[in-house]
């Protein structure tokens, strides 16, 4: 890093702490050869990730979609704003964690559905039923039962 003012290398970091809600950290710097002080943010690069579609079309990966199919699957259901955003948290880490560029949605939805199966039932069957597309009763009847047979 040059600074600023001169274009000298050679400065060192007087302070640092985060900023913009821990997502990266601001470094107040000193330039040794001219004495001037300036700031610097550093931020996490990710990589962009391209959700693969299930017609094979690609789009950028937006949370704000995993969160609202949560919401609709929820409706009317005891399960609090911050459980949903806990689940798709622990969605988007595990993803982001894959470190791939693509990911399938269905991949996504898998995910989505083991966490939702294990907080409400009835919003798990719903979701599942949007998802996996449920043709008619006997798929959805299939579902049901293998929810009751895990209750066993």
């Amino acid at each position: 890093m040059k600074c600023p003012f001169c274009g000298k290398d050679d400065m060192r970091v007087i302070d640092s702490r985060p900023a913009e809600e821990s997502n990266s950290i601001r470094r107040r710097r000193q330039c040794d050869a001219c004495g001037k002080r300036f700031t610097t943010y550093e931020k996490i690069e990710t990589i962009p990730l391209v959700v693969i579609k299930k017609d094979n079309n690609r789009e950028p990966y937006d949370r704000s979609k995993i969160e609202a199919g949560i919401l609709r699957s929820c409706h009317k259901r005891p399960v609090s704003v911050d459980q949903i955003t806990a689940i798709v948290n622990e969605v988007e880490n595990r993803v982001f964690n894959m470190e791939e560029k693509e990911i399938s949605s269905h991949r996504i939805g898998e995910l989505v559905m083991d966490r939702l199966k294990s907080l409400d039932q009835v919003a798990y069957v719903r979701f599942a039923s949007v998802y996996r597309e449920f043709k008619d009763v006997n798929t959805f009847m299939n579902e049901l039962k293998k929810i009751l047979d895990h209750e066993d």
